[in-house]
């Protein structure tokens, strides 16, 4: 294989072990928030996801835009042989989630009371959320640390934490929820209000586990870093590549890094946060009951979002790992490398994307029966509105990447700042004029993330030249997916009028579905072999494959 090819092969191979753990730790969240919301119900969902919400914007600032900032900086000097730099960076970097990390805990902690009253109109979630603050500082270190392993260009570190994170999150989360459960409805027996603190209290059982689980991933890669450290400071020592960065001017890069990566991800993020608080104080206006607009973003938040974030977590993924790789083509001026990387990472995600929404889609109803024992209309119409928002949000999540990874770390936030205004003012008109009620908040985030996909796709194209293939990328895969829907819907609607077994109906109309798309997308030629090879088990996919004739 050519150095091309086994760069190329490398980057989607390390993207791909950070996808599958990202795709088997959203499957975990998946499944621990089963029991959790048969625990809590829709309202301790409201309270939870409310929580998690206002958490998730602090996470921002103390740890979401490390692990990319210090990722693209290590990355860059270990391209220059600077390992003396990079960990001066790693260093650095630490010292900052010290003090990010701290602030963002105690403002959570001493402003939990204000927020959660009179800025998301859901009071009772400031127990979910005090217990929430201490983990702002665990994940900022946490988030250095994957990045500085991300930088010297392997995933595997992160991709465990995150196995070992969220199976401790989710066994801690549920039994601390019953446990905690159990204690609120005597809380609430004392004073008079017994069901809605036991929801309380039940959901600040279910982010106790947030917390544990980031400290159980954190002291994982300590261990992992402790043990690589012996041999990286070995190759520090020989480091006579030039100059040493001084500190203060670590920290200054630092800080112009992640800023822009910062503003970015905050204001990209920051429309459930703002969704929350307009959602609920709008329906208030309109005359809705607390309990009623409290169920309603239980059913978003504690159904629909979390189906719709497990697909939406290989872009994620896949963004993560093409920023260091990204710039590290940059820096060597491999326009060419940089433009075959982009090509391969946006196809890698709509290949997957795009059927996940049809089949979100089309068996919208059968998988909340099957996950949530829910035949409401409501969760249903949610999912088949919602589903063509996880094409858009992955490639709107990748093409941030992309953007971040060629140094255009301002563009994304442009583009944000001007999609969340728009945003904000579809989600009031269709709330106010049309009252949409929660059908709203999904229309309003699937037009977000068209924009946002609009822009992104424009700023590539104008800083990298770059055009994009489309009949492969998009056509093909979309043609595959039509199909598998058809033949989904199909065996599901067979199944059940002879059997009239749901769980039955959907594993096996899942089953065909991902054997329809497979072939046709091997038929229709949308991956080839040099493609193939960098998936997850792509020889043994290429070894099958040839015995079917199919390549």
């Amino acid at each position: 294989m050519s150095k091309t090819g086994k760069r190329e092969s490398n980057f989607l191979v390390q993207g791909s072990i950070l996808a599958v753990a990202s795709i088997i730790s959203r499957i975990i969240g998946l499944l621990y928030r089963i029991p959790l919301k048969s625990i809590i119900g829709d309202i301790g969902n409201d309270y939870y996801g409310t929580a998690m919400e206002i958490y998730s914007i602090l996470l921002l600032i103390s740890s979401y835009s490390l692990p990319v900032a210090v990722s693209k900086l290590v990355s860059a000097r270990m391209a220059k042989g600077q390992r003396k730099n990079a960990y001066r960076i790693f260093k650095g970097a630490l010292v900052f989630a010290i003090v990010s990390g701290s602030a963002a805990c105690l403002i959570v902690y001493f402003g939990a009371g204000f927020i959660t009253t009179y800025v998301v109109n859901t009071p009772l979630s400031i127990f979910a959320l005090k217990v929430l603050a201490p983990t702002l500082l665990v994940v900022a270190l946490l988030g250095v640390v994957r990045g500085f392993f991300q930088g010297m260009g392997t995933m595997m570190p992160s991709a465990i934490s995150q196995l070992i994170e969220q199976i401790i999150n989710a066994v801690v989360s549920v039994w601390s929820a019953y446990m905690l459960f159990q204690y609120g409805t005597k809380i609430g027996a004392v004073l008079g209000n017994p069901a809605t603190y036991a929801e309380a209290y039940g959901a600040a059982g279910g982010t106790l586990g947030t917390g544990v689980g980031a400290l159980a991933a954190l002291l994982f890669t300590i261990l992992v870093f402790i043990v690589y450290r012996i041999v990286f400071i070995k190759q520090v020592k020989n480091d006579h590549s030039g100059k040493t960065e001084s500190y203060g001017r670590i920290f200054s890069v630092l800080i112009m890094t992640i800023l822009p990566v910062l503003l970015s991800t905050t204001i990209y993020n920051i429309t459930s946060f703002l969704d929350t608080s307009i959602f609920k104080q709008i329906a208030e206006y309109q005359g809705y009951k607390p309990l009623d607009y409290s169920t309603m973003w239980g059913i978003y938040v504690g159904e629909y979002k979390v189906l719709v974030n497990v697909p939406i977590a290989i872009a994620s993924a896949v963004a993560a790992s093409s920023v260091p790789s990204l710039s590290t083509a940059f820096t060597a001026r491999d326009i060419r490398e940089v433009k075959r990387k982009v090509a391969y990472s946006i196809r890698f995600i709509m290949v997957i994307a795009i059927p996940c929404a049809v089949g979100m889609a089309v068996l919208a109803s059968p998988i909340l029966q099957l996950l949530f024992q829910d035949s409401r209309e409501m969760p249903e119409r949610m999912m088949q509105i919602g589903a063509v928002s996880i094409v858009f949000y992955s490639l709107s999540t990748l093409s941030n990447g992309i953007l971040q990874g060629i140094n255009r770390m301002n563009v994304p936030v442009k583009n944000a700042v001007v999609t969340l205004v728009l945003h904000m003012g579809v989600l009031v008109a269709l709330m106010y004029f049309f009252d949409m009620n929660i059908y709203a908040v999904v229309w309003a985030n699937t037009f977000f993330s068209f924009l946002m996909c609009v822009l992104n796709a424009m700023a590539i194209r104008k800083y990298l030249r770059y055009r994009q293939e489309i009949p492969r990328t998009f056509i093909v895969p979309c043609i595959c997916a039509a199909a598998m829907g058809g033949a989904v819907y199909g065996v599901y609607q067979l199944i059940m009028k002879f059997l009239n077994i749901n769980a039955l109906a959907t594993f096996v109309s899942i089953l065909v579905g991902v054997c329809v798309y497979g072939v046709l997308l091997l038929l229709l030629r949308g991956l080839r072999e040099r493609e193939l090879k960098s998936f997850p088990m792509g020889n043994l996919i290429i070894k099958i494959a040839k015995k079917l004739h199919l390549m």
